[in-house]
């Protein structure tokens, strides 16, 4: 019987190692950023900001940027977002106020995913822009923008970060208001760089025009990357794994009190900050569990973790129901859809809803070929329920995984005994 032991560290946190290169690339100064995600998406975003002239430097371990002040300098080329969502959207907001035309491009996957969300609130602002049926290639060009207050229809992330990153060559002040917060390591960030922002309910405002100064950002472990390391300790006998240096962004840690309301034994602690992220150790030890009912009202709080979560409801007692999760339909792959039909290749009892998924358990799975869609969270999430499955389990394009966690494979290994 397998179990996972001892202690990890987990990927740095992709969200926040994208967030310190591009604010860090339009201020003025010298930032540090330490423990900087050297996944694929991140490498995208690395690679572009290079292309628009900023200086990035490997140096002991951190990464050196050299801020460029408000505006960069027009690239020669594309800028390839490659499989990056957080890329192409994010850096749009900051492309729309340089003075200068710009073509965002990415890989087959990524040119499915949907850009009308930011492309409309950046036209709104005043950029020019062109898509290919709101797809992309995204032809930017950028100048003067004018601050509006603009309500989004979903809670977003990446459409909040863009408003507000476009928001800083506004003249006058942007709001960006959306119907329940989502992860809010931009408004920190910013905060930490100097920028006039303030936060009210679920609407966030910034001043435009501002001097940006540099600050140097050292990377906690990715809750989303732990995740997966959670659930295989919750659901595997005999477990006891410390996560060590974890951020716990209360706008992150919805998979936590999911876990824990389903009876997960995960104790945290050495809580501190760092850079102006909460971070902590997290200990989990294996646990019966039990089902839960998961609401559109969490979901923003742990959208990347549904597919993981999906797993750890096959090992609880009863129906969990998933619902208000639609977003996961627009992800690397239809998540809902990949989640679903590959565990139930496993044996579980699972079912898509038009905006979640319903699972019943506890069930014996087995060993099976399964797709992970080239989607990393789907392959991670399908590993995990390998360790309790019986007989062996292929899992297809397994190596995607680098978008996000490139030592996953070598630290499950570690953690399994």
């Amino acid at each position: 019987m397998l179990s996972l032991k001892g202690d990890v560290d987990v990927a740095p946190d992709k969200s926040i190692s994208h967030r310190a290169l591009m604010i860090a690339a339009i201020s003025c100064g010298t930032s540090r950023i330490n423990n900087l995600l050297l996944s694929d998406d991140c490498i995208s975003t690395l690679k572009c900001l290079e292309k628009l002239s900023v200086d990035i430097t490997q140096l002991k371990g951190s990464y050196v940027v050299k801020g460029s002040g408000r505006f960069l300098k027009s690239a020669v080329s594309d800028l390839d977002a490659g499989n990056s969502g957080t890329t192409a959207r994010m850096i749009s907001g900051i492309l729309a106020g340089q003075n200068f035309k710009s073509r965002i491009i990415g890989d087959a996957s990524l040119s499915a995913r949907p850009m009308k969300r930011v492309v409309v609130p950046l036209q709104k602002m005043g950029a020019r822009i062109k898509t290919h049926n709101w797809c992309l290639p995204m032809d930017i060009s950028g100048g003067e923008l004018n601050a509006i207050h603009y309500v989004s229809e979903i809670s977003s992330a990446q459409v909040k970060s863009c408003v507000l990153l476009a928001g800083l060559f506004a003249c006058g002040i942007t709001k960006f208001s959306e119907p329940v917060k989502s992860r809010d390591h931009t408004e920190r960030m910013l905060k930490n760089f100097g920028a006039d922002i303030s936060v009210e309910g679920d609407t966030v405002s910034v001043k435009g025009c501002p001097s940006l100064s540099s600050f140097d950002v050292t990377v906690p472990g990715d809750i989303s990357a732990a995740a997966f390391f959670i659930v295989g300790a919750l659901i595997t006998r005999g477990s006891n794994l410390v996560i060590k240096n974890v951020g716990i962004n209360p706008t992150r840690t919805g998979v936590l009190n999911v876990l824990k309301r389903m009876g997960g034994n995960i104790v945290i602690e050495n809580t501190r900050v760092l850079a102006g992220e909460p971070v902590a150790d997290i200990i989990v030890r294996s646990s019966d569990l039990k089902a839960t009912e998961i609401t559109g009202a969490e979901v923003p709080f742990m959208i990347d973790e549904i597919p993981v979560i999906a797993v750890a409801a096959t090992q609880a007692m009863g129906e969990t129901r998933i619902t208000g999760a639609s977003e996961l339909r627009v992800k690397e792959t239809d998540r809902l859809k990949a989640i679903t039909s590959e565990i139930k290749k496993m044996g579980a009892v699972a079912e898509e809803l038009e905006d979640g998924l319903i699972i019943k358990g506890p069930v014996k799975l087995k060993g099976a070929k399964v797709d992970s869609y080239k989607d990393h969270r789907i392959a991670m999430s399908l590993a995990i329920a390998s360790l309790i499955a019986e007989g062996d389990t292929i899992i297809k394009d397994k190596d995607c995984v680098t978008i996000s966690f490139p030592d996953f494979w070598k630290k499950l290994k570690e953690t399994v005994k």
